[in-house]
């Protein structure tokens, strides 16, 4: 299974400003319909611009941004917040999935990330980019496990973790993460770490 790559096998690029914008809008529009008492449902606007594969990327990853915008659009047609909340779980069982499966694959996710900074990557480095897969893994189903606990709760408690809690969470990790791989590199032979 490809998991997100162009034609030619490169690593796609950088993610548009607008796919950005709507990551960073989105938790902030959950609080802004919690507050002003507004429909979730309204939150599937944000979702539709992601309709459209981005061009250049195959495999699993180039359908997250369809699939999601799907389920805003169910939202929207439906006028159905329950669809809206089942978006965490959405997202974090295709990062399982995709992070998972690139497992199988030559190179995983994460080593992708990693040779865009430090193509000449050592054996021992390979090794660390799987245990770290391995980590987001672990991460995406505890992440979606209390997702879907917090679908049963009332919405405020809902909006705190989906909204805030799992946020400051993934930046903890990648911020982490960061800073490991900082020591790992200094003791690998004839690498420089890179940011």
């Amino acid at each position: 299974m490809t998991i997100c790559k162009t034609p030619d096998g490169r690593v796609p690029p950088k993610p548009p400003l607008a796919t950005a914008l709507i990551a960073a809008a989105l938790p902030l529009f959950f609080w802004l319909c919690y507050w002003q008492s507004w429909p979730l449902w309204l939150c599937g606007f944000l979702l539709l611009p992601l309709a459209w594969r981005r061009r250049g990327i195959v495999g699993l990853l180039g359908w997250m941004g369809p699939v999601v915008a799907g389920l805003g659009a169910a939202a929207l047609l439906l006028r159905s917040s329950a669809s809206m909340l089942y978006y965490p779980v959405l997202m974090s069982a295709m990062g399982l999935l995709a992070f998972a499966a690139s497992l199988f694959q030559p190179q995983t996710i994460i080593e992708r990330l990693a040779r865009r900074m430090t193509p000449d990557f050592p054996p021992e480095g390979i090794r660390y980019t799987r245990r770290v897969t391995l980590a987001w893994c672990a991460f995406f189903v505890i992440n979606g496990g209390i997702a879907l606990w917090t679908t049963t709760q009332p919405l405020s408690v809902w909006t705190l973790y989906n909204g805030l809690i799992s946020y400051m969470a993934m930046g903890a990790m990648f911020g982490g993460e960061w800073l490991i791989r900082q020591r790992v590199m200094r003791r690998l032979p004839s690498t420089v770490p890179h940011g």
